[in-house]
């Protein structure tokens, strides 16, 4: 069949929205037609070449849709089931198999490798020759995806799918770092580094947690005000004051966590820490950039920094919990998100490396 995709020809190219051809379906793929796809930081940095993936490609991986079609082996989900599309994992290294698949030992080759990692052919051409897809399992920047069955989450009729698209990576990593990892006790101190969609998704989710403060730190007023609208207690402009010094006021952080992918942040994130108190790290910069921490702050205080992938989720288990929080008023993730046509999604891109949206959400339909 033929779709229409966006596609990145070079390093730092628009999206151009193209013609192209989907080839059949294998056994444990599923055909999505894509309604709404999130454009993420990870979509952005990817085009730009922060993370080597290979170019021409369609990105995108927050997408969600109505199934269209399913491979001979696939029994989860079937034609006409409404789904979110999330990471995709091997499902058969020592990690998967212990139910952490944002682990997996193959997570590069099946959600950046821009291909099928089985045999690194690509369902997708444009007049004959291949163009890579298969980022993240999904390619959503498309008005269809063929995603996998581990990779799919049946959605139920109570969310749009505007609002489901970006659960499937924003909205779980910064919900599930606070809920599935960091686990902080009712009446804890939580510090958010960066009031972007992981960030504020984080801070709702600690309110959920029960914890008495939550600490915001941006550079950015309006996100600062925006994160207080949503339940945080303290928000910290780190352009006008030392965030480590205005946590410590509070008495520290008992879990912070850096989503902005800055080396100073993180410092900042793990100074103000607790005796024992942990950090986690899901902020991207481009590979090979390095952070410098003093050794004697983690060491003697028992201190914890540790690397958060997808929020450790189960997209099955988890994105389900996710938007029974949402159906109850506790999780509106609504708030931060903006609505843009397919064609729009230079002008979305733009708008989310500048600050002036949050969580830019494509509509494809």
């Amino acid at each position: 069949m033929r779709i229409t995709a966006a596609v990145v020809e070079s390093k730092g190219a628009p999206f151009a929205l193209q013609e192209l051809e989907l080839g059949e379906l294998r056994d444990d793929e599923v055909l999505v037609e894509v309604a709404a796809s999130g454009i993420c930081h990870t979509d952005l940095i990817c085009r730009d070449q922060w993370y080597p993936v290979p170019l021409p490609a369609v990105l995108g991986h927050e997408g969600a849709g109505v199934v269209r079609a399913v491979g001979a082996a696939v029994a989860a989900v079937a034609p006409g089931d409404r789904v979110a599309m999330s990471y995709d994992s091997c499902g058969a290294c020592p990690t998967c198999a212990r139910g952490l698949g944002a682990y997996c030992h193959s997570f590069f080759e099946h959600n950046f490798g821009a291909s099928r990692p089985a045999d690194g052919s690509s369902a997708y051409s444009r007049d004959g020759d291949p163009v890579h897809a298969h980022f993240f399992g999904q390619s959503s920047f498309a008005t269809h995806s063929v995603a996998r069955e581990r990779n799919v989450v049946k959605l139920d009729d109570a969310i749009p799918l505007e609002v489901a698209a970006p659960f499937g990576c924003g909205i779980q990593t910064g919900a599930g770092s606070i809920l599935n990892v960091l686990r902080p006790e009712p009446g804890a101190t939580v510090a958010v580094f960066g009031a972007g969609a992981v960030g504020l998704a984080a801070m709702l989710a600690a309110r959920i947690a029960g914890c008495a403060r939550v600490v915001a730190v941006d550079v950015r007023p309006s996100r600062l005000e925006l994160a207080r609208e949503l339940g945080a207690t303290h928000a910290v402009d780190a352009s006008r004051e030392d965030p480590v010094e205005a946590i410590r006021t509070l008495g520290g952080a008992d879990a912070s966590l850096e989503a902005t992918g800055s080396p100073a942040a993180l410092r900042a994130a793990v100074d103000c820490l607790v005796p024992t108190g942990v950090c986690g790290v899901v902020g991207a910069p481009a590979f090979g950039v390095e952070v410098s921490l003093d050794v004697n702050t983690i060491l003697t205080g028992g201190r914890v920094v540790r690397g958060i992938v997808e929020g450790e989720s189960v997209p099955q288990e988890f994105l389900p919990r996710l938007v029974e929080l949402w159906r109850r008023g506790e999780f509106p993730v609504e708030r931060f998100m903006a609505s843009y046509d397919f064609d729009e999604i230079d002008r979305a891109a733009h708008d989310a490396e500048s600050g002036a949206v949050v969580k830019p959400v494509l509509r494809m339909v």
